[in-house]
């Protein structure tokens, strides 16, 4: 008998201790949940709520095939060549009958055209054989296209359809590590946390904002930290050297 109720003292104490730690996960959430909705109103009021690419304010065809040319360049080439790739084949049929060789010197300002082309194309032609010429409006069967990754099909849900998602790039990434609002090592852990610590009114904007603040800000190396607005909110310059007045950024 004091066997059975020792063994029920234990377990009870256990699943006190359980429910315990489960409870302090949860304010710790919800402090992180504060914390990123200030980062978030915070830069919003540095950047405004606008995306600034021309690419991401299309059609949600073109919002896909967009943040496909746009893996591994910058915003700026993106748009060059997605505006003169739309301007002649807008369509996914059009993109679909044009040889690869009419593609490519469309997208030239996009790295590894090449490969684009034949990708796009091949993205083309899926959806007109299974999708009847649309874009899906999942993220499950975007991720069935060639070359589709979560951080793309996350942008067409976004950018496309108005639908929450939450598209992970290497700013997104980097900068939510920074801040210490999570603590990932890849940006596919970063998307699956940052659910956890966004509030519902930030999902839609946090990518944008982050980029935002990536390119002219928070850059991967020597950040500004002496023009951002949200370094009392961040690990990163917490840990900075103090160097007289101010700090000094470095890269990491």
């Amino acid at each position: 008998m004091n066997g059975q109720t020792t063994a029920a003292r234990a377990h009870r104490l256990e699943d006190d201790r359980r429910k315990m730690s489960a409870k302090m996960e949860e304010i710790e959430k919800e402090a992180l949940r504060e914390r990123t909705a200030t980062v978030l109103q915070r830069l919003t009021e540095a950047y405004g709520a606008d995306s600034w690419n021309w690419h991401t304010q299309q059609t949600p065809f073109q919002i896909l095939i967009g943040v496909v040319l746009s893996q591994r360049t910058k915003d700026e080439n993106t748009d060059k060549a997605a505006k003169a790739l739309f301007a002649k084949l807008p369509t996914p049929q059009a993109i679909a009958t044009a040889s690869v060789e009419e593609i490519e010197p469309l997208i030239a300002p996009s790295m590894y055209f090449h490969t684009k082309a034949l990708r796009i194309k091949e993205i083309s032609e899926i959806l007109l054989e299974r999708h009847g010429g649309e874009t899906p409006e999942s993220i499950e069967e975007l991720l069935k296209l060639p070359g589709v990754g979560l951080k793309t099909a996350s942008c067409v849900m976004v950018y496309g359809f108005g639908k929450p998602a939450i598209p992970v790039d290497a700013h997104v990434h980097r900068i939510s590590n920074r801040l210490g609002i999570i603590q990932t090592k890849t940006p596919d852990e970063s998307e699956k946390a940052l659910w956890e610590v966004t509030p519902a009114d930030g999902v839609m904007h946090i990518n944008m904002l982050m980029v935002k603040h990536g390119q002219s800000t928070c850059r991967p190396v020597s950040p500004k930290c002496g023009q951002c607005n949200v370094t009392d909110l961040c690990d990163y310059f917490r840990a900075l050297p103090s160097s007289g007045d101010g700090k000094e950024s470095r890269s990491r």
